[in-house]
């Protein structure tokens, strides 16, 4: 028998409706952070949530097949893990390439870029590679534009191909459109026809 207890209760709550990956620091504002920590011990082992590694909680979700919680993707635990610690990260090419459907090939090695330390992640199954980039890549911003970017890098001028663009310009929302046309500026030349394709807009 599960005894009801508010801040439990609200914590629940928060990562249901979340649908990600959250941390300590985001539940804070829901009690102080020893009832908040009492919490979310206990909720762990009653198994109604996941610990998906120190300080990063999640709601579980069930694997159609097997019925069993389902461990995170690599993209949502590298991103939770940057936001508790307060740093960027940008998917390399060929994982950026992988995560925006351009490629069904999962790299052997999941690389990302960051504006802190290079560095060697261990985040639940996964191994997660860090390397230091400077200002040309950390500074695109948006959360769509880093990854076409860093994906029509790694695909080459040769490439991208009519139908890859036609898939981009599809997904992309308008407001991610948008964003896409004010990287122009980071954008080698080759690249800029193909971020008009994917965008419709023209550009100056």
């Amino acid at each position: 028998m599960n005894v009801s207890h508010p801040v439990a209760d609200k914590v629940l709550l928060r990562l249901e409706s979340a649908g990600t990956i959250l941390s300590v620091a985001d539940l804070l504002d829901l009690g102080p952070r020893a009832a908040v920590d009492q919490a979310l011990s206990r909720l762990v082992r009653q198994g109604r949530i996941q610990r998906v590694r120190r300080g990063l909680y999640a709601w579980p979700r069930m694997g159609a097949l097997l019925k069993r919680p389902m461990v995170p993707s690599p993209d949502e635990l590298a991103q939770a893990w940057a936001k508790k610690n307060g740093l960027r990260l940008v998917p390399s090419g060929a994982y950026a390439a992988n995560l925006l459907g351009l490629s069904t090939q999962v790299p052997a090695k999941i690389i990302y870029y960051t504006n802190g330390r290079t560095k060697t992640l261990a985040l639940g199954p996964y191994v997660i590679r860090l390397l230091n980039r400077g200002p040309k890549t950390m500074e695109v911003q948006g959360h769509v534009s880093p990854l076409v970017l860093q994906a029509l890098r790694f695909l080459g001028k040769n490439g991208v191909t009519s139908e890859m663009i036609a898939h981009l310009s599809t997904m992309l929302s308008e407001q991610d459109k948008a964003q896409l046309t004010k990287t122009l500026p980071q954008a080698p030349a080759w690249m800029k026809p193909v971020l008009q394709q994917i965008t419709g807009k023209g550009f100056r």
